[in-house]
């Protein structure tokens, strides 16, 4: 019987933008809440965060900002970007929080799970390499991948990023590699303003970079469509050794802030997909971190979907409308 790794720290909650933040602690509190009733949780297996080491954050992130975020610990409180903020507590969280990444891929490539789901915050995927923001400290997603890559030595590793926002600071982690597929499906045009369809790397990295942005408005059939006749053929092709999704909720149709209509199941028959090329890539191996998501409810449902899914229990989504199918023709062509 599979297990999925499950990753948890006190400390991620002590990480704080700000009062009345809509990226606080009460996310993980709710995750917390829906998993202390999930119906398979002896199939859930907690296993410990660390510190992400300087040398392992280095490997995305300039030694002088690391060090300006560690500054933080000085002050009660720090605004690092208009949206992000940081108390004294939070580098210590970000730190743990790249570190709990590399935990849950780790406890992936040493074959002792197929899956791994990492609740962690400050969230990571709009952190670039030298700059907080969009609620983002150190880019845990890519900082995970860099490990996989020079700690066990792979050159394949697909970053599926779903949150409605585009990932910017993954996709310039790797913009010019090709040992890293960064997929984005996101509301398009939004925050950050990256993510245009003709973004797609530079150099040895150019076809490794593929974004499917989407106006706002869009469903659970149009997403699968993009899941069946994009990033199915494109992850196929690539052959990845260890899949990464970077999981924001922030898509669901209850979500304050952005404006799709995903329901909770389909992240549940998103990650099936995901899985359906994992099984016949990289044995099923797929870690999951944690990105957005800010309507409570959704965000822990959209969380018990997707274990659902990793655990062969999964929901089935309907064709894509028109508006989904004339999204594909367009990255297509690019």
């Amino acid at each position: 019987m599979n297990k999925i790794a499950v990753l948890r720290d006190p400390l991620f909650k002590k990480h704080s933008n700000g009062p009345d933040h809509p990226e606080g602690p009460q996310r993980l509190e709710a995750i917390d809440r829906m998993l202390a009733d999930f119906p398979f949780k002896n199939r859930l297996s907690d296993i410990p965060a660390r510190d992400a080491t300087e040398d392992e954050l280095g490997w995305v992130h300039d030694r002088q900002y690391i060090k300006r975020i560690e500054q933080t610990r000085e002050r009660s409180f720090t605004m690092l970007d208009p949206d992000t903020g940081a108390t004294s507590h939070s580098y210590a969280a970000a730190v743990r929080a790249a570190g709990g990444t590399i935990e849950a891929v780790r406890a992936i490539l040493s074959d002792r799970f197929n899956n791994a789901f990492a609740f962690v915050r400050p969230p990571g995927h709009h952190a670039e390499a030298d700059r907080a923001m969009g609620f983002c400290l150190f880019n845990n997603a890519a900082i995970a991948a860099q490990y996989a890559i020079h700690g066990h030595g792979l050159n394949q590793v697909l970053i599926l990023d779903w949150d409605v926002h585009h990932g910017n600071g993954t996709m310039h982690s790797f913009y010019d590699s090709k040992q890293v597929l960064y997929f984005s499906v996101h509301q398009y045009p939004h925050y950050p303003g990256t993510g245009g369809v003709n973004e797609i790397g530079n150099g040895a990295g150019k076809g490794y970079t593929v974004n499917v942005p989407l106006d706002g408005g869009q469903g659970d059939s149009d997403y699968m469509a993009v899941f069946r006749s994009i990033f199915q053929p494109i992850a196929r092709e690539f052959a990845p050794q260890l899949m990464l999704i970077s999981a924001g909720f922030d898509a669901h149709g209850e979500d304050p802030l952005a404006s799709m209509r995903l329901s909770s199941n389909c992240y549940g028959a998103m990650t099936a997909a995901m899985k359906e090329v994992a099984e016949e890539c990289c044995k099923g191996r797929i870690a999951v971190v944690l990105e957005g998501g800010y309507n409570l409810s959704a965000l822990s449902e959209g969380v018990a979907s997707v274990l659902l899914a990793l655990l062969d229990q999964s929901p089935v989504i309907e064709r894509g409308s028109e508006t989904g199918e004339r999204y594909i023709d367009q990255v297509i062509r690019e």
